[in-house]
């Protein structure tokens, strides 16, 4: 398990490409939001789940009969992006860095997120330390798979309060460094750690790649 450090996993969206919330597919018997905390509970002792309010988003499961104790943190309102439920998971974690990520990767890997994390003090880049981590994949960056300091949350606040509500827009707000894919690769060789489920397809590809691994 990894010292000193929290999860956070955002689970309020709406997930109307693929016409439910994804916080409630089932993959191989439990629900996408149990499979994520299971998980992340190998490797992190504070785990924070940001939902939708609960007159707005699904029943979640009973999640400390999954892992242990869980903080579920509700948004003041539904459906309003991820990055300000970024910044209420980074108020609510109990240590100073954290593994941020949404509900939807199926093939998580603790080990990689604990790979983020190892990053943020330096290692490797001549002892600096870094606000972020975060990687891109097929061109694009993976804000919800990427680590994080807590004082990021002001400056996640920051951007809200001027109207800039995209997360990847984070990537500029603060000291990040950006993983590039071939490093990222190096221990996530297939990138199924960061793959998320967006549509039917995507479902039907986490369903095999689950059955497979069984």
């Amino acid at each position: 398990m990894l010292e000193a450090a929290s999860a956070i996993i955002l689970a309020g969206g709406r997930g109307s490409r693929i016409g439910q919330h994804k916080a409630t597919l089932r993959l191989g018997g439990v629900t996408l939001i149990e499979r994520t905390v299971a998980e992340l509970r190998r490797a992190f002792d504070d785990i924070v789940v940001v939902a939708a309010p609960e007159s707005e988003g699904p029943e979640l499961p009973a999640l400390g009969a999954v892992a242990g104790e869980v903080t579920i943190v509700r948004d003041a309102a539904a459906f309003q992006g991820p990055a300000g439920a970024l910044a209420r998971g980074l108020h609510a974690t109990r240590h100073e860095i954290a593994f941020a990520c949404s509900c939807d990767l199926p093939m998580l890997r603790s080990e990689v997120a604990s790979w983020l994390l190892s990053l943020i003090d330096g290692r490797g880049t001549a002892d600096l330390r870094y606000d972020a981590v975060i990687p891109r994949i097929g061109g694009r960056l993976q804000p919800l798979h990427a680590a994080y300091r807590r004082r990021c949350a002001g400056a996640v606040d920051a951007m809200l309060s001027r109207g800039e509500r995209r997360l990847r827009a984070v990537a500029g707000a603060v000291n990040a460094r950006i993983i590039s894919e071939a490093e990222y690769r190096l221990t996530d060789p297939d990138a199924l750690s960061c793959f998320n489920i967006n549509t039917p397809r995507d479902y039907a590809r986490a369903l095999k790649l689950a059955a497979a691994k069984t």
